[in-house]
């Protein structure tokens, strides 16, 4: 079994960066983990994107995972209600307060 192609994406999930992020989405070989855990920002055209890269994955018969979900990766999700649309477990920081909520 072959190592996984991760992708980190750090900074900005947003419209602002989705064109620049797409190709790398669905590169070949194919990004089979998309680590969250730099994240600061996501707005719908971020999620839209990975709903996209993960729907290609599927349509392609394989696995892609999300991984270190950040807070503010989490906070969307949740608003959006579509983490069970990945699958993917989400674990919370610990630097993260209990409740989600940040000073």
């Amino acid at each position: 079994m072959s190592a996984p192609n991760v992708l980190r994406v750090e900074g900005e999930l947003t419209i602002f960066r989705a064109a620049e992020l797409k190709p790398a989405l669905l590169a070949s070989p194919p990004v089979t983990e998309i680590d969250l855990s730099g994240v600061t920002d996501i707005d719908t055209a971020g999620v839209q994107l990975l709903m996209l890269a993960k729907k290609t994955a599927l349509a392609q018969g394989r696995d892609l995972c999300l991984t270190g979900h950040s807070p503010a990766v989490v906070d969307v999700f949740e608003l959006l209600n579509v983490a069970a649309y990945f699958g993917d477990p989400m674990v919370m920081d610990s630097r993260t307060p209990a409740g989600g909520a940040r000073s």
